[in-house]
């Protein structure tokens, strides 16, 4: 018995060695998996490498057998199912970058609105030529004309370049006025003129607008022009330049038999709109004590100031504003640039410093000899080929061209009309050239 006894506890004493034996090598070989619980972004614990199973042995009972590791498959792309973002990837080389006007949406765009009647069908197309040339951004032209140049502002605009027809988008409208007599609107200064005051009443779904004269050039991008309107503040909900810088000489503070803006008023050739903020203002005017809508006013301040009024709807503008101050942002005559602010000596001290930004050339000095430095600019504008450099068939030939100038007042300031179209040429040149510079392995 006693024999039988010891047996029988060293035999217990054996399975007990055994089986923590057992115990410790499965702890050592299995991890408990990873929770369920963990983010996807969160990093990724891999267990340690077990050590490799002596040849011959075998699986110890109960452990389970371990599967080998394998990576995720790479999703592939099948045939047909591709978007467009990813085609657009494919079809630009390493490095090269993404359209601008490819990706961007419509509600980013620049508007421009410009009405044309009579004989401005050339002006207008130089003018959106000079928009065109120089902008980043895409432009949609709202144009407004009578139906017998509809189908030759279509014709001319679509034989433009690719390159250059894909930075812009065009719609053409009647001549249109929502109140009072459509005759005597369209009469009322220059032919369709007074379109441009019915432009928030007809753009409804335009937030903000540029409103420009046939007669204007860009000489540097639209998007510089655009970013003022970020200038407004809250009650601000247009923006005009000076009629002139010296008003004692101007011609509202000599001549004008009503109301009109600040000291000098105002000229109505480029005019930047937060349209939204003009539909939903009320106006105040000199024949009711309560505000009026836009389009409720129009009319009656026209019959109110009809026998007094020399420039048409560019009088009504300031008559609207003289009464409403607070809604006006003047920006500097660099944006709005006449002849008369050389002609009688330089008197816009913001062309001298940064150079003229939008030239106007009103009263016809771009198709008479009056000004020789204005029609320059408009030839050399309507004559350069698209595809052509810019240095080569523009910027030097008008530097020959305003020798021949230097003999009126405004001639003699060159300067102040090449400065920004150089630095615009520049900006593009740099745009279209450049240069990759690789490490040196010389060392």
């Amino acid at each position: 018995m006693k024999l039988r006894s010891k047996a029988a506890a060293l035999l217990l004493l054996a399975l007990a060695a055994l089986l923590l034996a057992l115990l410790s090598l499965r702890a050592g070989r299995s991890e408990p998996p990873a929770s369920p619980g963990h983010p996807a972004s969160a990093p990724q614990r891999h267990p340690a490498p077990l050590p490799a199973r002596p040849p011959g042995s075998r699986a110890l009972p109960g452990a389970r057998p371990r599967a080998p590791r394998r990576r995720p498959p790479r999703p592939r792309p099948r045939a047909g199912r591709r978007g467009a973002g990813s085609l657009d990837k494919l079809a630009r080389r390493p490095g090269q970058l993404r359209s601008v006007h490819a990706v961007l949406p419509p509600e980013l765009w620049i508007h421009l609105a410009v009405v044309a009647c009579g004989n401005r069908l050339e002006e207008t197309l130089v003018m959106l030529k000079s928009a065109v040339l120089f902008s980043h951004r895409k432009i949609q032209f709202h144009i407004f004309t009578e139906d017998s140049l509809k189908p030759e502002f279509d014709k001319q605009l679509r034989q433009w370049p690719d390159s250059y027809t894909k930075k812009f988008e065009h719609r053409i409208y009647p001549i249109t006025f929502s109140v009072g007599n459509p005759q005597e609107w369209k009469k009322l200064f220059k032919p369709c003129a007074a379109q441009r005051l019915f432009l928030p009443v007809i753009l409804k779904d335009v937030d903000s607008l540029l409103y420009v004269d046939t007669d204007v050039l860009f000489l540097r991008p639209v998007d510089d022009i655009w970013k003022l309107l970020r200038q407004f503040n809250s009650t601000q909900l247009a923006a005009m330049a000076p009629e002139h810088e010296i008003p004692k000489i101007g011609w509202y503070s000599r001549f004008a038999r009503h109301p009109f803006y600040g000291s000098a008023g105002v000229n109505s050739g480029v005019m930047l709109m937060n349209l939204t903020r003009i539909r939903s203002t009320q106006f105040k005017n000199s024949m009711t004590r309560t505000g009026l809508a836009w389009e409720d006013m129009l009319y009656p301040l026209y019959q109110a100031y009809r026998d007094a009024i020399t420039w048409g709807d560019q009088d009504l503008l300031n008559i609207i504003f003289y009464f409403n101050p607070e809604r006006l942002y003047l920006f500097p005559c660099q944006w709005n640039y006449r002849p008369d602010h050389c002609m009688y000596g330089s008197n816009c001290r913001e062309a001298e410093r940064e150079g003229v930004s939008v030239l106007h050339g009103n009263r016809g000095v771009y198709h008479d000899d009056k000004q020789p430095t204005f029609k320059a600019l408009y030839e050399a504008m309507r004559d350069f080929p698209f595809q052509d450099n810019l240095f080569q068939s523009m910027y030097y030939p008008l530097q020959l061209k305003f020798l021949e100038t230097v003999h009126t007042l405004c001639g003699r300031i060159p300067q102040v009309f090449l400065k920004q179209i150089e630095k615009t040429m520049r900006r593009a040149y740099e745009k279209h050239v450049i240069i990759h510079v690789g490490p040196d392995h010389t060392h």
